[in-house]
């Protein structure tokens, strides 16, 4: 089981097209539901007692029409008093998940000064005349609490302006969580399957069998993985700061409109 012997940093470097591998960094003030949503979309249910964060990385692992994909999650809040730390995370991020909670007015000030703090360091890495829009959203939280809100839609939309991915949620019932996840997806440019809803959740002992060698339809039939489908990898650990230093700089090479790295997270 070659994937259990190994870093998760290195994964993609084996058997990954550099396109099919997307890192989505959550940030957030303490208390405000990211874990609960990232819960939602690794499909692993809701906590409805406050339980503080501590596992902060999580990847899930995808077979969609014969291709391997993968999505890894990192929450990091941790590194909240941590700028530098913080930076380094954001520069190797390709999608943010901003979020805070509708009866917080302080998260939702974080929100915004971290918003602005991920322009200001994505810009750094593209070229003057290149197109500068950064694959943010924006998530308000517990959405459910209706009166008990304290900062309203109209507010957030002056604040943020008209062009930010706004969605306003409830990890609790589930309220714009697939609107969320498909919005996700879209802007990391990967297949519209890899929404929790849209692939069948499987054992990653069945996604390593899966992926060991090319099976033909007859036999993934047999092993009731035909379509696509996703699995939770119960290793996945955080690259390493140093793994993410030398992952930035790594040379990049043109593919298409989009640059892609060389090398991967080793």
């Amino acid at each position: 089981h070659f994937l259990n012997k190994i870093p998760s940093e290195t994964w993609r470097t084996f058997s990954l097209h550099p396109n099919h591998c997307r890192r989505v960094v959550v940030l957030g003030a303490p208390r405000v539901g990211k874990t609960a949503i990232l819960r939602r979309f690794l499909a692993d249910g809701f906590e409805q007692h406050y339980v503080p964060t501590t596992e902060d990385f999580y990847s899930k692992l995808y077979h969609i029409r014969g291709e391997a994909y993968q999505i890894d999650l990192l929450d990091a809040s941790k590194e909240r008093d941590f700028p530098a730390k913080r930076r380094l995370s954001i520069l190797t991020g390709d999608i943010f998940l901003l979020v805070f909670s509708v009866d917080d007015r302080e998260s939702f000030n974080e929100v915004h000064s971290l918003r602005d703090e991920i322009v200001v360091a994505k810009s750094k890495l593209t070229k003057p005349k290149e197109n500068r829009e950064f694959p943010i959203i924006i998530c308000g939280n517990k959405a459910d609490l209706g009166s008990e809100r304290t900062v309203s839609r109209s507010e957030i939309c002056k604040c943020l302006g008209r062009d930010s991915t706004l969605f306003e949620v409830s990890a609790k019932d589930t309220t714009n969580l697939e609107g969320l996840f498909e919005a996700l997806v879209e802007l990391g440019g990967l297949p519209t399957e890899t929404c929790p809803s849209l692939h069948r959740d499987i054992s990653i002992r069945s996604y390593q069998a899966l992926r060991s060698r090319i099976r033909s339809k007859r036999e993934i039939r047999a092993l009731a993985l035909d379509g696509p489908c996703g699995a939770v990898h119960p290793l996945a650990r955080r690259p390493s700061f140093n793994s993410d230093l030398l992952y930035m700089q790594t040379p990049t090479l043109d593919s298409g409109k989009k640059k892609v790295r060389t090398k991967s997270l080793v």
